[in-house]
């Protein structure tokens, strides 16, 4: 069987706000003594035990998703987004806010901290696998071994509760740097390698989350389907692309924009399509998207055979997530003076009174779409310092211009990945 890939990762670094490194052993030594798993003292009280059934459409999810999407649209080029991962290590990392800081990153998120720790729980253990698709999330946290950072247990139990999270202490030194590159490498089978080229030397803890996805198209496109064709950029540039072309037999359609759904195997999981209107510039587009609209074009999708042509493309992407989450309104979070992250841990002797906040948060995508199926990979760093009629003709919808594109899960229709293709590479 071959299959295509699909993963994604989030990593919070929590870094004190210091301009020069006060704690121990806190440079890129040679130390070579193996993380300590603290899962052995902390037993996951799982809220939902047993089969989880999947949650529904959840507009407030959705909406994240599309503004976390817009406000980290490229100047110029392709964007890809992971806003489930995002969303699963901000969820983590509010866990351990107070204060005007947590206020701030609920609204942002949609959700209380409560009301996310729940639906991320039931939605991610829902998220069907089978012979031909699989997806896999998994989380863990990793704190700087150092008696002066004391990591709440608080904090520690609710990720283990609601996110399974794998908890690790260990020094921060050459050694965690290879085990966390490790871990991340084996939650994601390979695809994302060497994702830290450093622990920074103000690091206290890491916060990382994965999700893999495996799946097969349910139709692959065969060698016939597949021929030269022609692709627009959105600067005006004509391209020479390969065009994948096949019937479809669910059409979307919301005023601006005509697409497609386009099933893998086992239609647990399926790959959107919104092509805007002759005339509606791409950007434009995506400016007026909402959850609330993108849940209900999914909801509508028309039941008619879709005559598609879907280029084979690759992109990659790579943002600072920074400007994006202020610009959503979660401003204090990566302010020294105003953060508050007093839940997550405390600091002491000589440095009671730092403070913790988020000083970057860099996000990393890549995809490849092709007659078997999809590749994917994104990785993201949030760095912290201190109808019987006569049947009708069949819609076309060609994907020859700029188009905005999905995974999503096929019981929830949120978008695992949401991305825009403006231009294809010859």
């Amino acid at each position: 069987m071959k299959r295509r890939v699909t993963s994604g990762i989030l990593i919070i670094i929590m870094l004190m706000l210091t301009t020069l490194c006060p704690l121990a052993g806190c440079g890129t030594s040679a130390q070579t003594a193996a993380p300590t798993d603290l899962m052995k003292n902390i037993k996951p009280d799982q809220p939902n035990a047993g089969p989880v059934s999947a949650p529904g459409p959840n507009e407030a999810i959705a909406d994240f998703a599309v503004r976390l999407f817009q406000n980290s649209l490229a100047k110029d080029g392709n964007t890809l987004i992971a806003p489930v991962s995002v969303l699963s290590a901000l969820a983590m990392t509010a866990n351990g806010a107070k204060g005007e800081t947590l206020t701030q990153m609920e609204k942002v998120c949609g959700l209380s901290t409560g009301e996310l720790n729940e639906y991320l729980n039931a939605y991610l253990k829902s998220l069907p696998n089978g012979d031909k698709y699989k997806l896999h999330s998994a989380n863990s946290i990793w704190f700087k071994d150092d008696d002066k950072v004391a990591v709440k247990q608080d904090f520690l139990q609710l990720n283990a509760d609601y996110y399974d999270a794998a908890v690790y202490k260990t020094a921060f030194n050459a050694a965690a740097l290879k085990a966390i590159n490790a871990w991340i490498s084996e939650q994601t089978e390979g695809m994302i390698k060497n994702m830290l080229s450093e622990i920074a030397p103000d690091a206290v803890m890491y916060l990382v989350n994965a999700l893999a996805f495996d799946a097969e198209w349910e139709n692959i496109y065969t060698e016939v389907q597949v021929s030269d064709g022609s692709f627009t950029s959105a600067a005006g540039q004509k391209r020479v692309v390969k065009m994948m072309h096949g019937t479809e037999e669910m059409y979307l359609a919301d005023g601006k924009a005509t697409g497609f759904i386009k099933y893998y195997a086992g239609r647990k999981y399926a790959f959107v399509a919104l092509l805007p209107d002759q005339g509606v510039a791409i950007n434009d587009y995506v400016s007026s998207l909402t959850g609330a609209g993108l849940m209900n074009v999914l909801a509508k999708a028309q039941n008619v055979p879709v005559v598609t042509a879907l280029p084979k493309f690759k992109s990659e992407y790579a943002v600072t997530m920074n400007d994006t989450l202020r610009a959503m309104g979660m401003t204090d979070a990566f302010d020294p003076k105003l953060a508050d992250f007093t839940g997550l841990a405390t600091m002491e002797g000589d440095l009671q009174g730092q403070n913790i906040c988020i000083s970057r948060l860099l996000h990393k995508t890549y995809i490849a779409v092709n007659e078997k199926g999809t590749q994917a990979g994104a990785a993201s760093v949030v760095e912290m310092g201190c109808g019987a009629a006569l049947e009708p003709p069949p819609k076309t919808v060609i994907l020859d211009r700029p188009f905005v594109y999905m995974l999503i899960d096929c019981t929830s229709h949120l978008p695992l990945f949401i991305g825009m293709v403006t231009d294809i590479e010859a």
